[in-house]
């Protein structure tokens, strides 16, 4: 605005400057016939009173500037003049355009876009314009909308992974009870002792799936983005010969290599459970062949081996195998979410460990899990 004004007052200034000039210029050059009419009288008169002589020389004077005004310039002031304002308001066109015009113009576009749900296309910072603040602020506008609408996608991810999660995990003991309960309706509770050991799995299971829907109800609530974590210190050989009893039902496809040193580790004794639940019950399904079992430690974590006799995984499908919803090419028909390997996985990292798989002759998932002591001291 302030270069505006300062070249309005410029051009005003010449102007005035130009005017000036043209009106002395003018009052020099007065029209000469006037003159020319005295000059003819006096010669008349010199004429009657018989002095030719003068007369005749007078007259030569007059036709000499008669041709001199007849060959003098024309004045070009007012055509100069009108060609400068009319180049003086095109620039002024020119700029209002430039500056004003054709940036209202682009976020007059960015707005509309802004509002089809473009929000990828950002709108460039110009300082040389009048619009530049406010260039500068809907761009910034449009980067928390995208930010926003990438927090809100990321959440309702979060929201899904965890529903599908947790309703994945409620299917693991529940098959269970089906299984004990089973038993009982075939009658393979040979002795009491055998009975009350069924019914006791079956309520841990019933208390099992209590949690877990107590975990869903309490995400629905509170809008949490991660399953809750409650790490302690436990004897991981114990702990595991346990669990198998329970996940086995009677079956005798699980075969647990119990070591003869004991194990300690830092971690969510109901998570863990998970993970082992979750990886035999994939080998039961997809293997459908025996299920080894082994635990190894090194100074820092502890190593529990799953590992099945199938067909292995496929080379196309590793890179992808512990992805959300991921199902591998060799499922068949073979109902699932998808989700098992991502909940191992889960777990284990947000114990401080990490998971493995090969293909060895079958499939092997190795969960590293960490020791009490390097656990203790992470936490």
């Amino acid at each position: 605005m302030n270069r505006l004004l300062t070249a309005a007052i410029a051009f005003a200034l010449v102007m005035i400057g130009i005017t000036a000039a043209a009106v002395i210029r003018g009052k020099e050059k007065s029209d000469p016939t006037g003159g020319w009419a005295v000059e003819l009288n006096e010669i008349e008169n010199l004429i009657e009173q018989g002095d030719t002589e003068k007369a005749s020389a007078c007259a030569r004077e007059l036709r000499q500037e008669m041709r001199r005004a007849e060959t003098a310039v024309p004045d070009h002031t007012l055509p100069v003049m009108c060609g400068i304002c009319l180049l003086f308001l095109g620039g002024v066109s020119c700029y209002c355009w430039v500056v004003m015009i054709r940036p209202f113009h682009k976020l007059s576009d960015f707005a509309e876009r802004v509002a089809l749900g473009d929000l990828d296309t950002p709108l460039e910072y110009q300082r040389t314009n009048w619009f530049g603040k406010f260039t500068w602020a809907f761009d910034s506008m449009r980067r928390e909308i995208q930010r926003a609408r990438a927090c809100e996608k990321e959440a309702v991810e979060n929201n899904k992974t965890v529903i599908a999660s947790l309703s994945h995990d409620i299917k693991t003991p529940v098959s269970s009870i089906r299984a004990y309960a089973e038993a009982l309706e075939l009658g393979m509770d040979g002795d009491p002792e055998k009975r009350g050991r069924y019914i006791s799995v079956i309520m841990r299971k019933c208390d099992e799936v209590s949690k877990l829907t107590d975990d869903l109800l309490t995400h629905s609530l509170s809008d949490l983005d991660k399953l809750k974590m409650n790490p302690e210190r436990f004897e991981l050989n114990g702990f595991l010969y346990e669990i198998l009893e329970d996940i086995s039902a009677g079956r005798d496809d699980v075969r647990f290599e119990k070591p003869a040193y004991s194990i300690e580790v830092f971690a969510d004794k109901g998570r863990t459970a998970q993970i082992a639940e979750n990886l035999i019950n994939n080998a039961r399904k997809y293997a459908k062949t025996d299920i080894s079992i082994s635990v190894t430690r090194d100074e820092h974590m502890a190593h529990i081996k799953f590992r099945d006799y199938g067909g292995g995984i496929p080379d196309k499908d590793m890179p992808f195998i512990f992805g959300k919803f991921y199902r591998g090419s060799n499922t068949a028909d073979e109902r699932g979410a998808g989700l098992g390997l991502f909940i191992v996985k889960y777990i284990a990292e947000q114990s401080g460990g990490e998971v493995k798989l090969r293909n060895c002759g079958g499939a092997e998932v190795t969960v590293s899990l960490p020791t009490a002591q390097d656990g203790g001291d992470m936490s």
